[in-house]
Formats: structure tokens, C-alpha cells, sequence
């Protein structure tokens, strides 16, 4: 667990997708979507797919990653590193920081708020992103401990 608050990795809970996708139940095609029809999948090369369900894997990656391809290099520069504690190992640049980068507070870019995280991440850390931005709406001062220094991986 610690390895997925530090780099956000290291684990993956099967319910039973793996071994369906092993056994050829399951598959799994890479592309661009063009269009989907009542019964397929038209991906950009022409290539259509039957399907009875179509699950989006946009993919795993970093959140530094996402927010340069939905919004800029230049903005994902100025926040800097996402996720990590600052502890000294493997992509988790120090100092020590005693709590997630950049996750569910303010950025170095103002108005901008990141939330992820697995399940449990995302329904606990919800409310309280939705009471800072609540409160901020309002008026009423919500101090943070500070907002992060930049780090970038190298």
C-alpha cells in the first residue's frame, strides 16, 4: 500500500477480470475509437470489432501526464509532481511532506483542484474536496498547510 501512496503503483486487486481475459472471454483491442454502432466497436484504422460491452480503459498514468495532455505542459509544469509523500524513494522526490501532492487541496495553478485515487480514494477524499471548494465559494477562509513545491521526476 505504501508503494501506491508513494508512486502510485504497486498493486492490483483481481475480482476475476484476469482470468477471463486469459481464457479468451474477455478481449482486449488498442486503438483509437472512430464510432461505436448498436453491435461494434469502428476504431479509426476501420477496423470493426462486435461487441456486447465496451469498457474505456483510458489507461493508468501519472496525473502530471494528464493534466499536460488535457491542458498544457505549461500547466503541468507549474504544479509540479503529483501523489507521493516526499519520501526519498523511487519517483517520490523528497523533502518529506507528510501528505499527498497536490491531491484534493490548491495548486500552484490557482483554481485548479485534482482529484483520483482508487475506490475507496475517491468517495472518502470527495467530501472533502466538496467542502474546500464549497467553503471557497462562500467566502470563508481555508487555510492549507501550504501549497507544494514544484519537484518533476527525472
Amino acid at each position: 500500500f505504501m508503494k501506491y501512496l508513494r508512486r502510485g503503483s504497486g498493486y492490483y486487486i483481481d475480482v476475476g477480470a484476469c482470468e477471463l481475459i486469459a481464457d479468451g472471454s474477455i478481449k482486449l483491442a488498442h486503438g483509437e475509437v472512430d464510432r461505436l454502432t448498436e453491435d461494434s466497436v469502428i476504431l479509426a484504422d476501420g477496423t470493426e470489432l462486435p461487441a456486447d460491452v465496451v469498457v474505456y480503459a483510458t489507461g493508468f498514468g501519472s496525473m502530471n501526464g494528464w493534466a499536460a495532455d488535457l491542458i498544457s505542459q505549461e500547466v503541468a509544469d507549474r504544479i509540479g509532481k503529483v501523489w507521493g509523500l516526499g519520501s526519498g524513494t523511487t519517483k517520490d522526490p523528497g523533502p518529506w511532506e507528510g501528505e499527498q501532492r497536490n491531491m484534493w487541496k490548491p495548486t500552484q495553478q490557482p483554481n485548479l483542484w485534482l482529484h483520483g485515487g482508487n475506490l475507496h480514494q475517491s468517495r472518502h477524499y470527495s467530501l472533502y474536496l466538496a467542502l474546500q471548494l464549497k467553503a471557497r465559494y462562500e467566502g470563508l477562509a481555508t487555510p492549507v498547510y501550504g501549497l507544494q513545491e514544484v519537484h518533476h521526476l527525472s
